[in-house]
């Protein structure tokens, strides 16, 4: 596998509320166009972000300029943390977004350091029936209350039914002190996103100890899930190896998550359809690095021959992450991180495209890595 081409698709400016771009993800039209979603805002936590679209028609070489469909459902007090796109066949897409609360808690971040518990989360779902030119209005999707405010990392996954199915991770609500019990739950479809009436249980520890964040996935050309998690264990306050697990019958029963021997935080997975995958992570706290590599099989190992570095730290920034720390520190952390969340995807000419966000305190821009995998 090898890095081929590189470039920027979103620039940060420094000083206004397109400063710091991050949470980049992007979706293959059945056009073989690109659209991707990105966003920005003054800082990586704040009550002006956005997210804002760009598209490609050259395989990610070139972006066009940047749209804004996806303004907060609310006119105040809300924002948008981060816009997922699901193709659904023809010129029909599905967009579901994370839309923060910031008129409950005004001022406050994210994640409460004290309680570990987020502001108030809610899931918002939207379609457009023209490849993305106009949308419908927001429609709110209900969440059980043992959810409590729900976190979304992955895109609507397209089932070979047509079912979608949607993964949710679980939090505590913002004053809530406590034990955490966190879960990765999936929601299913059968009405395009309309409702969503079923829910299984991914990943979860029932003691409490190992926590699932993050998790991305997608589905193998048999139909199986394959799923990642960025794995935390709470007792000795250490960030563990990512962890895989497998889905079959549409998710209804899942392997136990297993150690694939990668450090830190996964992308979403590339998937070809012969069934190697290509994965990117981050390796924040051993190399400081963004790198990818290739599985022969959904089930195999990642070799290490086949790795290739998408981003390196250079110069260590004041007030920088650790490994180790109680989960509430570790959740107010990642408001100083200055890299990552990359999500790969595979291209229509066969190349595996990646994104990610790098910078500093002051401007993080949204960049791109195109890999061969012959």
């Amino acid at each position: 596998m090898k890095r081929v081409d590189h470039g920027i698709l979103n620039c940060g400016e420094a000083g206004t509320p397109r400063a710091i771009s991050t949470f980049p993800s992007f979706a293959v039209l059945t056009d073989k166009s690109l659209f991707a979603t990105y966003r920005v805002g003054t800082t990586k936590d704040s009550a002006d972000e956005m997210v804002e679209v760009r598209r490609s028609n050259d395989g990610g070489r070139t972006w066009s300029e940047p749209e804004r469909p996806f303004s907060a459902p609310h006119a105040m007090g809300s924002s948008v943390k981060a816009v997922h796109i699901t193709p659904l066949g023809g010129t029909h897409l599905l967009a579901a977004a994370l839309i923060v609360d910031r008129e409950t808690y005004p001022g406050k971040g994210l994640f409460n350091e004290e309680t570990e518990g987020a502001l108030p989360l809610t899931i918002a779902l939207k379609d457009s029936h023209d490849n993305g030119k106009t949308w419908t209005d927001w429609r709110i999707m209900p969440v059980p209350d043992d959810v409590g405010p729900p976190s979304l990392t992955n895109p609507v996954m397209l089932l070979p039914s047509g079912r979608l199915a949607m993964s949710l991770e679980t939090n505590k609500h913002y004053e809530d002190s406590s034990k955490w019990y966190q879960r990765v739950d999936y929601f299913f479809s059968d009405d395009n996103g309309q409702t969503w009436n079923d829910r299984q249980t991914v990943c979860e520890d029932p003691s409490g100890r190992i926590f699932y964040w993050d998790q991305r996935a997608g589905i193998c050309p048999d139909g199986r899930f394959v799923s990642y998690s960025w794995t935390y264990d709470s007792e000795i306050k250490k960030y563990l190896n990512i962890h895989r697990s497998f889905g079959s019958d549409e998710g209804t029963t899942w392997t136990e998550p297993e150690d694939i021997g990668v450090t830190d935080q996964a992308s979403h997975p590339a998937i070809l359809p012969d069934g190697r995958v290509v994965l990117a992570w981050v390796d924040r706290f051993q190399s400081q690095s963004i790198k990818a590599r290739m599985s022969v099989t959904p089930e195999a190992p990642f070799l290490p021959e086949t790795e290739v570095e998408l981003y390196k730290l250079e110069t260590e920034p004041a007030g920088s992450a650790t490994a180790e720390g109680d989960t509430g520190e570790l959740l107010a952390e990642m408001s100083i991180w200055n890299y990552g969340l990359p999500f790969a995807d595979v291209l229509p000419d066969g190349d595996v495209l990646v994104l990610h966000y790098e910078g500093d305190a002051n401007r993080m821009q949204v960049c791109w890595s195109r890999l061969t995998v012959d």
